[in-house]
């Protein structure tokens, strides 16, 4: 079977407009959530996200791509555009054949049918753009991605709610670790932070007013973000026959499913998926330095993963360094996983470990050394990436440090 290795990385979200950005913000534990700004938000009793401010699309998008890509799709064309131009790579012939590209989402084109639903019940018209499907539809940010760089291998959208992105990124892992393709672009994307996007999230009453506290004792639940995460898969020999820069290696995956409670972690679904990642990258649990966890800020999910990690890794998880960075840039729901991956190449890399912000007090159900407030200089050769969805929708990615 073929190693797999990451060649490019690309990102926008609320910590920054790309990946060099986003690490400084990661590593200066600077929050990147603030008070919501667009239309309505007033009617809202949740007002805070980490919302991406100070993008003029126009200056990326020409008139034409305006009006075919929503917010999600201009989110993922921005990052990807990063990511391939990193990994100097170029589409064309047998590669363009079989590269492809497999990203996650979750909502589509949210603000798209925001302003529609507003447009047709609230104002009244009775025509809408003939371009609202396309650019609503969930598969459309893969589809321009595609055109845009000439990808015709296998390309299309996972949405696993909040796993998406690690979903698709583990399914572009296995079609390269088996040999159907050399190169895969892969990630996740998100925007739902529009009024009727925000209010549907209201309704759960899961999220918090004021910030998002992973782990903490006085946690009092999620908060969104929006933006993109997206990379370059590759096969190893690939990648060192034409002297590509390796970020680090993906070594394995696993996926689960709780089959149990639509909205209520499984402790049992969740540990099956972090002992199947291992087993599958062939490593143990002591192999293990960092964790970047789902850590959403609720009471259930922070519970319910510390668990997880005391039952997988034992005497162990007391050494383990855990953080969850949507204390920093927000719950990115179906792209949450691709900008977290930065964390962790950011940790094999280059040492530096994302830490958990706004922590206040310890919770005794909750016994993980998480990074508290501050990030950590400490070198790790292995790191997981954790993403437990509603539905019970489990994946959890294994990667290595690149020697």
């Amino acid at each position: 079977m073929r190693r797999v290795v990451i060649t490019g990385a690309g990102t926008i979200n609320a910590l920054g407009k790309s990946v060099k950005t986003t690490l400084e913000a990661m590593r200066e534990g600077r929050c990147g959530i603030s008070d919501l700004e667009f239309q309505d938000v007033e009617r809202l009793s949740i007002r805070i996200g980490g919302q991406i401010k100070g993008l003029v699309p126009e200056e990326r998008f020409n008139r034409q791509q305006m009006a075919l890509y929503d917010r999600f799709t201009q989110f993922t064309l921005i990052a990807a555009r990063e990511a391939i131009t990193q990994s100097g790579l170029e589409f064309h012939g047998e590669l363009a054949a079989k590269a492809g590209i497999i990203l996650g989402n979750s909502g589509g084109g949210m603000t798209t049918l925001d302003e529609n639903y507003r447009s047709v019940y609230e104002v009244g018209k009775n025509r809408v753009h003939p371009f609202v499907v396309p650019k609503l539809m969930n598969n459309a940010a893969a589809s321009h991605v595609s055109m845009e760089f000439n990808l015709m291998g296998p390309s299309f959208t996972v949405s696993t709610a909040c796993a998406s992105s690690n979903h698709a990124m583990s399914q572009a892992f296995q079609m390269i670790h088996g040999g159907l393709t050399p190169v895969m672009v892969t990630g996740g994307s998100e925007s739902m932070l529009c009024f009727g996007g925000v209010k549907a999230w209201e309704g759960l009453r899961v999220m918090s007013k004021d910030a998002c506290r992973p782990f903490c004792a006085s946690r009092n639940g999620m908060v969104q973000g929006e933006g993109a995460g997206v990379f370059v898969f590759e096969e190893l020999e690939h990648a060192k026959k034409r002297g590509a820069d390796i970020l680090v290696e993906v070594a394995g995956f696993a996926m689960s499913s709780d089959a149990s409670d639509i909205v209520m972690p499984s402790k049992h679904g969740a540990a099956r998926a972090v002992r199947g990642a291992l087993k599958d990258a062939r490593l143990s649990p002591e192999d293990v330095g960092y964790i970047n966890a789902h850590g959403t800020g609720t009471a259930a999910n922070d519970k319910t993963e510390s668990a997880v990690v005391a039952d997988v890794f034992g005497a162990h998880a007391d050494n383990l360094m855990i953080s969850s960075t949507k204390s920093m840039h927000g719950h990115l729901i179906g792209g949450t996983g691709a900008v977290e991956l930065l964390a962790c190449i950011m940790a094999l890399r280059d040492g530096i470990i994302a830490p958990t912000i706004g922590y206040r007090e310890p919770d005794p159900e909750c016994a993980l050394y998480v990074v508290p407030n501050e990030a950590r200089e400490a070198f790790v050769d292995v790191a997981l990436s954790n993403a437990f969805a509603f539905g019970g929708m489990n994946s959890v990615l294994a990667l290595k440090r690149f020697t």
